[in-house]
């Protein structure tokens, strides 16, 4: 493993080479999403535990950290290694996907999460997509097999996830694997009229399940009370709402906010309505141009990049974070059905802070300044 740091062993080494806006915009978002899980959140949630009133404050400080020590780690393996413990983590991810559900544990009638021994609760899917991204991206560049047996494995390389993302059921994180999939293969150059049939093919699949198995009726239910307000089933997302309409433009102020005392899931699936309640849709606003310049800088990183495989891995990376903020902010609007996604870096989440860190890590590390 020491021989596979890829910075001679040497701090200053990698210092010099990673990309220092990046490194800042990714720490500066995890102390954000700190910042506002304490001071909009934290306090609230914990009483209804009965608990330290900063219970949820330190276990985000603690995911944090360790998020951060991963993200470090994984910027430094070298590239060929990154990819082979991939495969590794990828097949671990997997087998404990396969695990949910069997032992898995039901959150509000669905089966997302693990709680083994020693270990705190998580949900495996969200480790297993930085893992995804790579091995798919080094599949579709495999110059040993031709476009399309590339396409063909890839799919037998996302079925398995979707599958077992449908069985919990997880439309939400189903959507996310779809659509960075696609966006690879789109990259990649498959042909315009094979990936429109893909893309309709997948689309025809979900609307089946959504609206015709009982299973996903929750989803359908949803949906109509996205179109149709008068159902009664749009609580969450009407008191959303109205958090961003009451905190206007400068927000009430610092511990002002009632939406977190509202709704269950307001620091996870509706901290954007939490932050602008109290903070103003300036702060929102911000966040999010720091979003899109976050992926602007990428995306010149990956315009100056040589190597294919880095190319798509970033661009598969970038992707699925940006559609999950999109979706996020979307759900918040009242823009989309409510999916219970969250916001990268900011929304608390120990699985969603681990796998946003990977990511971050693999991103830091293709982004350096190489030195031959």
């Amino acid at each position: 493993m020491i021989n596979n740091i890829n910075i001679n062993d040497n701090y200053y080494s990698w210092w010099k080479n990673v990309d220092k806006t990046i490194l800042i915009l990714i720490v500066a978002f995890f102390i954000a999403g700190l910042f506002f899980s304490l001071v909009s959140t934290s306090l609230i949630a914990s009483d209804r535990l009965n608990t330290n009133s900063y219970y949820f404050f330190i276990k985000h400080l603690a995911f944090i950290l360790l998020g951060l020590s991963i993200m470090f780690v994984f910027s430094l393996v070298k590239e060929d290694f990154l990819i082979k413990i991939s495969i590794i983590f990828f097949i671990l991810s997997l087998f404990l996907m396969l695990l949910v559900p069997f032992i898995g544990e039901e959150v509000k009638g669905s089966t997302r999460w693990l709680d083994l021994p020693f270990l705190p609760r998580f949900q495996p899917v969200e480790l297993i997509k930085p893992f995804y991204i790579v091995i798919l991206a080094s599949l579709l560049n495999y110059q040993k097999y031709n476009l399309y047996l590339k396409y063909l494995l890839s799919l037998f390389l996302i079925v398995p996830i979707i599958l077992l993302l449908i069985s919990q059921p997880d439309i939400g994180q189903s959507i996310l694997i779809i659509f960075t999939w696609l966006t690879l293969i789109f990259v990649s150059g498959i042909n315009l009229f094979i990936f429109f049939g893909l893309f309709g093919f997948f689309i025809l699949i979900l609307s089946y399940l959504i609206f015709f198995v009982e299973k996903f009726n929750y989803i359908k239910i949803r949906i109509n009370s996205f179109f149709d307000s008068s159902t009664n089933n749009n609580f969450q997302s009407e008191k959303a709402t109205e958090a961003i309409i009451d905190g206007g433009f400068f927000g009430k102020g610092i511990g002002e906010g009632t939406l977190n005392s509202k709704i269950p899931e307001a620091h996870t699936d509706y901290i954007v309505s939490v932050i602008s309640e109290e903070f103003g849709i300036i702060i929102i606003l911000l966040i999010m141009l720091s979003f899109i310049f976050f992926a602007y800088h990428i995306f010149k990183k990956i315009r100056d990049t040589n190597d294919n495989v880095f190319k798509m891995i970033l661009i598969g990376s970038i992707s699925l974070l940006m559609m999950q903020a999109f979706v996020h902010v979307g759900v918040n609007l009242r823009v989309f059905p409510t999916t219970g996604m969250t916001l990268p870096f900011l929304s608390y989440g120990g699985s969603s802070i681990i796998s946003i860190s990977i990511i971050s890590g693999i991103i830091l590390n293709l982004t350096k300044r190489r030195v031959y």
